[in-house]
């Protein structure tokens, strides 16, 4: 008997340790040697790859990368491994009515593009400095994400390609990895490569971690993923319209005809603007859509830097909110949400009539320096 009990603790301890390190477990698929699983999630990706290359293809490219405030549809069942590109590079874009500058961008938009996955999935990331390259992202590429045609029929920001060499990295706050080594600087000309699991359901803001990161975040360079819950909301059915907002703050000052960065300013946290989707115009010249009746979703994501935001959909209330976008999170009933710089939530409404929504930051000195913009409601669907 003793016998039998200590062959069965020594088979329960090689099956834990084995479920632990990777080296079995049927249900977690693994790529490579190093990698191993707790709970279900992987860790323990390879170290990142820096190298120089002269590619010269679509600044990004990605099935389900696209532009605010479009979200890809998840057309596949299970999980899925995707090949992402964001490069980065300047371009000058406009913030406001005759207010342009020279920002720092992934991928040419400010935010920077936004990546759909699904909880499980893991991204394969390639990014080039191309900080001495003038990237034009407004012609179409064969192979590209999405995000160019979007880009192509709301030219609101104005792109034109600048040159402004700069060394820079990637911050996915959606991976867990090891910093210093995926989030590492490379200078104009190089290349990173480096691959991450979506290991925790939410959506999550991305920034360049090279200091400093106020100035860099600030200049542009921040953008969001969503990753969708592996079993979904419960509420995935009832859903009409999906959206994605991210809201940030910008300093800028004039100098002559042209606006340049402000880090007093930013340091002060006095912006010269907030905005939605980059633009103080962004969701007014271009409303978000949905009808009387509709159940509309919206992944909402305050990049800051610094500052908070209190979003707020004049005329509706949230009934159902998931802090930082993860289902265990669940609120109900409310009128505001209250976000930190990078903090996120996924918020549901009903469109309660036809007629005009103003979405707002209900910190009112935001709203009246960009914070703003609407949700137009159609008729009823019968």
């Amino acid at each position: 008997m003793k016998s039998f009990v200590k062959t069965a603790l020594a088979s329960a301890l090689l099956v834990s340790f084995a479920g632990c390190t990777g080296v079995v477990d049927a249900n977690v698929p693994l790529k490579h040697d190093s990698e191993y699983v707790i709970d279900g999630k992987i860790y323990g990706m390879p170290k990142a790859k820096i190298y120089r290359d002269e590619y010269n293809g679509p600044a990004v490219v990605g099935d389900y990368v696209t532009m605010v405030p479009h979200l890809a549809e998840l057309d596949y069942e299970g999980n899925k491994e995707h090949e992402v590109r964001m490069d980065v590079f300047s371009q000058n874009v406009e913030v406001a009515p005759g207010v342009s500058y020279n920002a720092w961008t992934f991928g040419g938009s400010v935010p920077g593009p936004v990546l759909h996955v699904r909880e499980g999935d893991r991204v394969v990331f390639k990014m080039k400095n191309r900080s001495t390259e003038e990237v034009v992202i407004t012609k179409p590429f064969k192979g590209a994400a999405p995000y160019y045609n979007q880009v192509a029929t709301n030219q609101l920001q104005k792109h034109k390609p600048v040159v402004a060499p700069m060394p820079h990295s990637m911050d996915f706050h959606s991976g867990t990895v090891a910093a210093n080594d995926k989030w590492a600087t490379i200078a104009p000309g190089e290349t990173i490569e480096f691959e991450w699991i979506a290991n925790y359901a939410g959506t999550y803001m991305y920034h360049c971690g090279t200091s400093s990161v106020l100035m860099h975040t600030a200049m542009g360079q921040y953008g969001a993923v969503v990753v969708s819950p592996k079993e979904g909301y419960p509420t995935d059915d009832q859903v009409d319209q999906e959206y994605v907002i991210v809201q940030s703050e910008l300093y800028l000052e004039q100098m002559g005809d042209s606006y340049i960065y402000d880090h007093s300013a930013a340091l002060a946290r006095d912006p010269s603007h907030v905005v939605f989707n980059g633009h103080v115009s962004s969701l007014s010249e271009n409303p978000l859509k949905a009808n009387e009746g509709d159940r509309v979703r919206i992944h909402f994501l305050n990049a800051g830097p610094s500052g908070t935001s209190s979003f707020h959909v004049i005329g509706a209330i949230f009934d159902m909110v998931w802090a930082e976008g993860d289902p265990r999170n669940t609120w109900y009933g409310m009128q505001t949400v209250l976000l930190g710089a990078s903090s996120s939530a996924t918020v549901e409404f009903i469109v309660p009539e036809e007629g005009v929504y103003k979405l707002v930051d209900h910190e009112f000195a935001d709203a009246e320096r960009g914070a703003a913009g609407a949700l137009y409601a159609g008729p009823r669907k019968k």
